[in-house]
C-alpha cells in the first residue's frame, strides 16, 4: 500500500504519512488546528474538542493553574480573554519570551512599552514571528511561558 493517492486526472496527491504526522503534532502540541502550505498544494488538520456539561477533573484544572504567572495583576481584573489590553496570538506556534535562549526576556511585568516594541517571538513552520506591542502602556500580566505551544487568538500579553 503507498503513502500516497492521486485524487485522479488535476488532483491532488495526498501524502497519508504527512496528514499522520499533522495529527500527531496536534495530539503532541494539544492544538486543535494546523496547516501546511507548499507551493498549490494545502493541508489543514483539524480536531474537534468535545464540551461536556461534567465537570471538569482535576488534572485539566491543574494545568492553567501552572501555566499562570506568578506576577499577575493584583485586585479585580477582567480575564485575560475579554479584557481590552490583551494582545492575542495571531497563530498557531510556540511562544519564547526572549530572542534567544539565556538572553533576558523582551518585556516583563511591570514595564513600560511603546507601540512596535516587540513583545515575545512565535515560531510558526521553522519562522520566528515578532509580535509587536499594538499600543503603549505597562505590562500587567504575561499568559504565556517560554516554549509553550499557543492557539489562535490565545491571550499572550495584557497591556494597560
Amino acid at each position: 500500500m503507498s503513502d500516497e493517492t492521486d485524487a485522479g486526472e488535476g488532483g491532488m496527491r495526498i501524502e497519508a504519512d504527512l496528514v499522520r504526522q499533522l495529527a500527531e503534532l496536534l495530539s503532541e502540541n494539544d492544538l486543535t488546528e494546523i496547516e501546511v502550505e507548499d507551493g498549490t498544494r494545502r493541508i489543514v488538520v483539524k480536531r474537534e474538542i468535545m464540551v461536556t456539561s461534567a465537570p471538569p477533573s482535576p488534572a485539566p484544572l491543574a494545568q492553567p493553574a501552572a501555566a499562570a504567572p506568578a506576577f499577575a495583576a493584583s485586585g479585580p481584573a477582567a480575564t485575560p480573554a475579554n479584557h481590552p489590553g490583551t494582545v492575542k496570538s495571531p497563530m498557531v506556534g510556540t511562544v519564547y519570551l526572549a530572542g534567544e535562549p539565556g538572553s533576558p526576556a523582551f518585556v516583563t511585568a511591570g514595564q513600560k512599552v511603546n507601540e512596535g516594541d516587540t513583545l515575545l517571538i512565535i515560531e510558526a513552520m521553522k519562522v520566528m514571528n515578532p509580535i509587536l506591542s499594538p499600543r503603549a502602556g505597562i505590562v500587567r500580566e504575561i499568559n504565556v511561558v517560554d516554549g509553550q505551544p499557543v492557539e489562535f487568538d490565545q491571550p499572550l500579553v495584557i497591556i494597560e
